[in-house]
């Protein structure tokens, strides 16, 4: 099952740059991108489908990703998906947040496009086996 799936990636960023970005970086390996740019979208989404990955903004209108993650991980058909917070912070404290929610990973902005979507598909392969 490597190389060559395509999977279904959630990215939710209230800046419209960095949304772009993420998919431009991630659609590189042929993975369809979902971008949304709040909280809100990003659940109403989760709602009727079930994304292979999600990207959430640690910082984002209506709901923040830490409480995105949290509720993720409470629901059965999403608590496998894995979770990458995105974040320009790089400290203990949205650390420890994030370990909290349950997050499988953290990214840092600026973000490194080959390191993100290595990490991303690790996470995913790993989840499938």
């Amino acid at each position: 099952m490597m190389g060559g799936m395509a999977y279904t990636i959630l990215v939710a960023d209230d800046e419209p740059a960095i949304r772009t970005m993420l998919e431009v970086i991630l659609s590189a390996d042929g993975h369809d991108i979902v971008a949304v740019q709040d909280g809100k979208l990003a659940l109403e989404y989760l709602k009727e489908h079930t994304p292979d990955a999600m990207l959430l903004d640690v910082k984002m209108p209506f709901m923040d990703g830490f409480e995105i993650c949290s509720r993720v991980k409470r629901i059965k058909r999403l608590r496998d998906t894995p979770v990458l917070l995105l974040t320009a912070f790089d400290d203990d404290q949205t650390r420890d947040h994030a370990k909290l929610v349950g997050a499988d990973d953290i990214v840092y902005k600026p973000l490194s496009g080959k390191n993100l979507r290595g990490r991303v598909n690790q996470l995913i392969e790993a989840r499938r086996r």
